[in-house]
């Protein structure tokens, strides 16, 4: 049973907007009116839920390398099967599935509700990189087409502030619209988002970009959680090295389970020092970390989490400056507990941090 239900209110801009694609191409006419931006946006919970169910995400990159610069320490190629390598080694050119000559970069992964279940809440998150080789407009920010399975495309544009920010070579950007009447009907398959705005080319900061589905469900075959769903938008770097985040009022019972995931732009993999940590109350601190995600190194542009590989096309493993993981943090709930806190942590280069959504078993 639903306790409770709650979303930020950071002056709503616009409504979800959901029109049938008619193939012809999209121009600066067709742009939605400008909507709120910021360079820092704190975050504050959009979605939270107590009933039995839980969490799943959909997600997918929107640029990988083409060839590599001169500096490039592996192949484009051996970089998309897992190999070290960062966006700033290559000319980065758009992921591109639909054979859309009508539209310039799209991605599909699969959302995977477990059976019976009800779509309580779904968020779509996008965002990267307008400046590399080019500079993309930021008035294209939020709007995005998205195809539900077996649909056809949709213009979905931004509901909410936009976070845009301008520094240290990079134009970075997050939007977010409310599309739970569509997941709602459509449940799962695969989705195709496409019309992100990013930036092709080469930069010493490199390219980077893509999108998150992330799905709060109700299934009265699961146990009863405490759902929470945070966004917001935080340079994290030389000059800012950690932030943290706390879940509050939770009810979590001794030898509880959950999970934990994040959306964030631009982290370098085989860079040291980005980290994530997780306590619960004043009990022992857990690092988050996984057989794809080291310790110091959690933001290392993978999209992964527990159980098997989310279906994507493409379902390349080094996305190159996305990162769209889920963790187990079990361990941490291990003692029960009131309170949740994360701590993210950087190295110098650093990232931005977009969204953080918990699953957490808890008590009546």
């Amino acid at each position: 049973m639903k306790t409770s239900t709650g979303f930020a209110a950071r002056g709503i801009l616009g409504a979800l907007i959901l029109l049938a694609f008619s193939g012809t191409p999209l121009s600066a006419a067709g742009a939605p009116s400008a909507v709120e931006e910021s360079s820092r946006i704190p975050f504050t919970q959009r979605y939270q839920a107590v009933h039995h169910g839980g969490v799943v995400r959909a997600a997918n990159s929107s640029i990988t390398c083409r060839t590599a610069k001169s500096t490039a320490p592996a192949s484009c190629s051996s970089v998309k099967t897992g190999a070290d390598g960062t966006n700033g080694d290559f000319d980065m050119f758009y992921i591109d599935e639909d054979d859309d000559a009508n539209t310039y970069n799209s991605s599909r992964a699969e959302l995977a509700l477990p059976k019976n279940s009800r779509v309580t809440y779904a968020r779509l998150y996008w965002g990267g990189n307008l400046r590399v080789g080019e500079q993309k407009p930021p008035k294209d920010n939020g709007r995005i087409l998205i195809t539900e399975p077996g649909g056809k495309y949709k213009e979905v544009l931004a509901d909410t502030q936009i976070a845009h920010r301008d520094t240290d070579g990079s134009d970075a950007f997050q939007a977010s619209a409310d599309v739970t009447p569509l997941v709602s009907q459509s449940g799962s398959g695969l989705y195709t988002v496409t019309q992100i705005n990013v930036a092709m080319g080469h930069s010493r900061v490199g390219s980077w970009g893509g999108w998150t589905l992330v799905v709060a469900y109700e299934n009265s075959a699961e146990p009863l959680r405490h759902i929470s769903i945070w966004d917001g938008f935080e340079t994290l770097d030389s000059a800012r090295k950690s932030h943290d985040l706390t879940l509050s009022g939770l009810r979590i019972p001794v030898r509880a389970t959950g999970r934990a995931g994040f959306v964030s732009y631009d982290g370098d993999r085989g860079v040291s020092g980005d980290a994530v940590n997780v306590v619960a109350d004043q009990g022992k601190t857990f690092g988050l970390t996984s057989s794809t995600n080291p310790a110091t190194d959690v933001m290392n542009s993978t999209i992964t989490g527990p159980g098997n590989p989310m279906k994507r096309q493409p379902a390349h493993v080094n996305t190159l400056g996305y990162d769209s993981d889920v963790f187990d943090i079990s361990p941490a709930l291990a003692s029960g507990g009131s309170r949740l806190n994360f701590t993210f942590s950087a190295e110098n280069l650093g990232y931005f941090l977009g969204v953080l959504f918990v699953q957490a078993d808890t008590r009546r």
